[in-house]
């Protein structure tokens, strides 16, 4: 068995393991004996007086929810990953796949495969490929009554290969030939994208006050560099106020996460490991190469939600407990566990990942849900400054996440688009158990928490005059490409 420490930090609610690989470097104990021969006594016995036969399918399903199932009981964060799960997983932590940058889906009426939009400088993007255009054959495969999963495999493939879409748009049809690449999924965003180029960021949320907002989606091996890229144009822009958006960011490495932290802090602690044999290790700031100072003359807020979790925690308990940063929103997940990953032998197609280290934010105090209730305590989570917490209703949660999609939507290249580019795709309002709506469409959301937030910093910057904010943007996830 091989180890490949991650140290993953991301919530996987529900996730059902599948797959199954064993091996040893060395003769087992007794004990691990017996339970393994017990294990396949099980299936022996299944396999010849179940009621009927089963499948080769059947055989290795059993295997993997008896595994899987073990695994939850052990706690809600350590999962069996087959390979395809852990693929996924690995495309999560790069923050990557090969493809030619594109979200699928099908047309509810016509049940066409269409482009919801191109992924900004994707293959897809630069080929002048645009949102609604009708995607009619995959190479020589006609897309009728096919899905977009099943197009997304025929799509995607080895980076430098080439695939030819036959495309509808209007009453044409051409073929475009994309050439296969890396394609980035850019966990920083800004407050909008820019009209002229949409393949980069409004950083300014208030342009009258400077005060400009960084969105980090996830932690993957993209999210440090990308901050650092985005903190260099805001600071060369001038801006006076920042607003580090953590909303609804479920995690991901911790390595990223100490990172993320130390960019903003000259000195102090970030985060302490500790494992089941007493080991610690605690990561402190550098205090070099640290961003947006002086800190006292440019002041900070983190927003935070519900679904803040994990690495989101660890960045925003740093920057709260070394004072840098006011946090602002709502109580945070409370995950203060650490994953690892175990690739598993023969060929490593397959893992375990498995809790490791538990976490503690700089003042000591821990972040654990799970263990808070074990202790009988209330200390969990990262809890908004005094006076900061912003609770969203739930209608008005599931208006945020249903908005919060469209600050990804591109129509495509401007110079393809027009001056009357496709809208984003729109989801009609959740509706309750009354089956009435649970939101006026015709109202722009209005973001209570990025309104306290930005009422914070013009606060501390003496009062200056606020330009008026538009609403927040939003639109459904689809199938990559």
């Amino acid at each position: 068995m091989t180890h490949r420490n991650l140290a993953w930090l991301l919530i996987v609610p529900g996730l059902i393991g599948l797959g199954v690989a064993i091996g040893y470097s060395a003769p087992a104990p007794d004990q691990d004996y017996q339970l393994v021969r017990q294990f396949v006594e099980v299936m022996a016995e299944v396999d010849a007086n179940y009621v009927r036969e089963l499948t080769p399918e059947d055989r290795q399903k059993f295997v993997e929810d008896a595994i899987g199932g073990g695994l939850r009981k052990l706690d809600p964060h350590s999962v069996y990953l087959n390979e395809k799960q852990l693929k996924e997983f690995d495309t999560e932590t790069e923050g990557s796949f090969d493809g030619v940058g594109i979200l699928l889906a099908q047309d509810e009426k016509t049940k066409r495969l269409k482009i919801s939009w191109p992924f900004a400088g994707g293959s897809a993007y630069d080929s002048g490929l645009i949102a609604n255009d009708v995607i009619m054959k995959v190479g020589d495969t006609d897309t009728t009554d096919m899905t977009a999963e099943q197009a997304s495999k025929l799509i995607k493939g080895e980076r430098g290969t080439k695939v030819t879409l036959t495309i509808a748009r209007g009453d044409k049809e051409f073929p475009v030939t994309l050439t296969r690449a890396r394609i980035a999924m850019h966990p920083v965003a800004g407050a909008s994208r820019r009209a002229d180029d949409p393949t980069k960021w409004n950083w300014f949320i208030d342009p009258q006050n400077k005060i400009a907002v960084v969105r980090v989606s996830s932690f993957s091996g993209l999210t440090t560099k990308e901050v650092e890229e985005a903190m260099k144009e805001i600071e060369a822009a001038g801006a006076k106020a920042l607003i580090l958006d953590l909303r609804d960011n479920p995690g991901g490495l911790l390595d990223e996460a100490t990172k993320l932290s130390d960019l903003f802090l000259t000195e102090g602690k970030i985060v302490t490991t500790k494992d089941r044999r007493g080991g610690e290790k605690t990561s402190s700031a550098r205090g070099a190469g640290t961003v947006f100072l002086p800190a006292e003359t440019k002041p900070m807020v983190v927003l935070v939600n519900r679904d803040s979790a994990s690495a989101s925690e660890i960045v925003a308990a740093a920057l709260q407990d070394n004072n840098r940063a006011v946090v602002v929103g709502e109580r945070t997940y409370g995950k203060g566990s650490v994953q690892s990953v175990f690739r598993l032998a023969p060929d490593q197609k397959n893992a375990v990942k498995l809790t490791t280290q538990t976490w503690w934010r700089p003042s000591g105090k821990n972040m654990d849900k799970l263990y808070a209730e074990k202790q009988k305590t209330d200390e969990w989570g990262v809890v908004p400054n005094e006076e900061m917490t912003v609770q969203f209703t739930d209608p008005e949660y599931l208006r945020y996440r249903t908005e919060l999609r469209k600050l990804e939507y591109v129509a495509g290249r401007p110079d393809v688009v027009g001056p009357n580019p496709p809208p984003p795709p729109e989801l009609p309002a959740l509706k309750g158990q009354d089956g009435k709506p649970l939101w006026d469409e015709k109202k722009p959301f209005e973001d209570r928490q990025m309104d306290k937030a930005l009422d914070y910093l013009r606060k501390k910057l003496s009062g200056i005059g606020a330009a008026p904010r538009a609403p927040l943007p939003g639109a459904p996830a689809h199938v990559p490409a």
